[in-house]
This record gives C-alpha cells, sequence and structure tokens, in this order.
C-alpha cells in the first residue's frame, strides 16, 4: 500500500488539487483570445496590453468581490456552477458602473477539503460567464485549508480588470436635479443577503416546490447574478449615461449615494415596478421591516442608471422596455440621500 504523506494526514491533498486544474483547463483555456500568451499553469498570467497603445489615454479599473454565504445555499443543492457565474457577473457589473469593458478575471476557491468535480463545476461556470462577457479567465487559485472553513463550505471570489478611456468614466459628476433613474430586472437575489437567507429557511426548505415562484425555493435563491453588460453597451450608444449603481450589499440606500454629487438625493418610488415573490417570501417569513428589505436586498432591482430625462424613451426603447422608471433626482434637504416613497 502507498504510504499517506504527512501533508495529507494533515488535511492537504495535492493530488486532489491537481485533478481539479485538470479538470477546468478545458473551460478555462475556452476564453482564451490572441491577447492571452500565457495562462493555466503559469506563476502569472500574461495579457498582452498592445490594445492600450490604440487608445486616447487608457484607464485600468479593477475590482475584486465574494459570493458570501450564497455558497452554502448552493452546496446544500449541489449547484456550483452557478456559483461561477454569480463571481464573473457580479466583478462584471461593479466595473461596468464606471464605463469599462472587462479585460480578465482571476479566481479563488477554497475550501476545507477540495473536491475536484466540484472546483471544476465552479471555474466551469466562471468560464461559461466569462466568454459571454468577452474577458479572459486569465487564471486563479485553488486552496484546501482545513480547520479555516467547517466541512461542507466553500469560499468563492474574484478579482477583475477592465478598460476605459479617460473622459468615457461614468463617475456621476453630470448628475444634476431633474435627471431620472432608471432600473434594470435582477434576477434574483444575485449574490446579497444570504445570511439573512439562511437565518429565515432552514435547508431542509430549499427543495420544497412553491406556486408563487413557479419552482422550488433553493432554485429561485440560486439563480445566477445578471450580468448587464448588453444592456448597457446598447444603452451608451443611444443616449450618455451619468451615472449606474449596482445594486448590492446595501441594497438602494448605501449603493446609490456612491454616484451622487454633493448636494443631491435619490427619490425612489417603490410602487414603479412589481417586487417579485420571492423578495415577499423573505419579508414575510422572516418578518423583516419594510426599509430593511430595501437597504440588504435589491427587491427587483439590479442596477440604477440615471439619465437626463429627455432621453429616457430612447432608452426604454433600446432596452425593449425591460426597464422601470423609478425616480428622480432632487437637490439634498435631509440627512437621507435616498428617499424611499
Amino acid at each position: 500500500m502507498k504510504k499517506k504523506s504527512a501533508y495529507a494526514s494533515a488535511g492537504v491533498d495535492i493530488e486532489a488539487g491537481n485533478k481539479a486544474v485538470e479538470l477546468m483547463s478545458q473551460a478555462v483555456r475556452s476564453t482564451y483570445g490572441p491577447e492571452v500568451l500565457w495562462g493555466i499553469g503559469a506563476f502569472g498570467g500574461l495579457y498582452d496590453a498592445q490594445k492600450l497603445q490604440d487608445m486616447r489615454h487608457p484607464v485600468l479599473v479593477a475590482s475584486t468581490d465574494g459570493v458570501g454565504t450564497k455558497t452554502m445555499v448552493a452546496a446544500a443543492l449541489g449547484s456550483y456552477r452557478t456559483l461561477g457565474q454569480d463571481i464573473v457577473n457580479h466583478c462584471v457589473n461593479d466595473i461596468l458602473v464606471q464605463g469599462a469593458e472587462p479585460l480578465f478575471f482571476l479566481d479563488y476557491v477554497a475550501a476545507p477539503k477540495l473536491d475536484p468535480q466540484v472546483i471544476a463545476a465552479v471555474v466551469e461556470g466562471a468560464a461559461a460567464a466569462c466568454r459571454e462577457a468577452g474577458c479572459a479567465l486569465l487564471g486563479g487559485e485553488t486552496a484546501e485549508m482545513p480547520g479555516v472553513y467547517a466541512p461542507g463550505q466553500m469560499d468563492v471570489v474574484g478579482t477583475i480588470v477592465g478598460l476605459v478611456e479617460r473622459d468615457e468614466i461614468i463617475d456621476g459628476s453630470r448628475i444634476r436635479p431633474g435627471d431620472v433613474l432608471l432600473g434594470l430586472p435582477s434576477s434574483g437575489l444575485h449574490t446579497n443577503g444570504f445570511s439573512l437567507v439562511r437565518s429565515i429557511f432552514a435547508p431542509k426548505e430549499y427543495g420544497a416546490y412553491k406556486e408563487v415562484l413557479g419552482r422550488s425555493l433553493g432554485e429561485a435563491l440560486v439563480e445566477p447574478h445578471r450580468s448587464y453588460l448588453p444592456q448597457i453597451r446598447a444603452l451608451r450608444r443611444a443616449v450618455q449615461i451619468k451615472g449606474m449603481a449596482h445594486i448590492t450589499g446595501g441594497g438602494f440606500v448605501d449603493n446609490i449615494p456612491r454616484i451622487l454629487p454633493k448636494g443631491l438625493a435619490a427619490v425612489v418610488h417603490t410602487d414603479a415596478w412589481q417586487v417579485p415573490p420571492l423578495f415577499h417570501l423573505i419579508e414575510e417569513k422572516g418578518k423583516v421591516d419594510r426599509a430593511e428589505m430595501y437597504r440588504v436586498f435589491n427587491m427587483g432591482v439590479g442596477m440604477v442608471v440615471v439619465l437626463a430625462a429627455k432621453d429616457v424613451d430612447s432608452a426604454l426603447k433600446v432596452l425593449e422596455q425591460e426597464a422601470y422608471l423609478i425616480g428622480e433626482i432632487v437637490p439634498q434637504e435631509m440627512e437621507e440621500r435616498v428617499l424611499l416613497r
């Protein structure tokens, strides 16, 4: 019999890590274009920056984020591929709000014990989302960390780097009173609020079919985070976008103020769209205060776009009516910068 290594006895299986890399390799390489000089297997990914020379004033935009405790819901359902889609799309949206196009993405997946099939499923989901966004999955890290994570748990994190012309950066500085807010529908909870959700629903409830949802609770909870890249690309060709807020942790209350110039506030009319039933289930069963719901969850609106009022009709036409007119910009008169009406 082959003697078990001391490292394996301590809880780290190097062979499992190598097997995970083997399983994910084809999916990762499917995201490569000619600008990827060296990717998987290298100590550092190499990305040809030649295209920057063709720009007037290129600016790199980077962001890092995680899926959070959505991993625990996904693990209970065996829905690992969706986690890879979640983290890529979340990061794409985070740099999109400043006008950046994604160049490449790096992932980090950690667990107390590596299951090569599980890790490969996560990375395959990330690769699929990268292909859709037109960015390379340039590299990443898989870590086996017994003692840091509890059995059955995992962590999924990503870093994205994108590119924008300096004079095309969208920073909110052109927002003025009278501008309007468009809300783009979310696909569900996206990647926020799952610690609260898990305190309300036990794992045994995930498989229960909910008539109001048209599927099981678990299927609704793990619906992948939506990418708004195609919609925003089309919108930028038609109108001037003055600002965008990705509605993630902190909901409307904390995210919209990040793009508002000093002295301005946003009025959000919460009756301007139909809040999806999943959020009502959470609110009712958890007895969550309405104001807290709008600070924790996206409530069915995953991206808020600020435009001049004159551009609304053009924007709605481009978006094929898949957007809601949800509010307007006003002078700030109180301490609050987001007024929920």
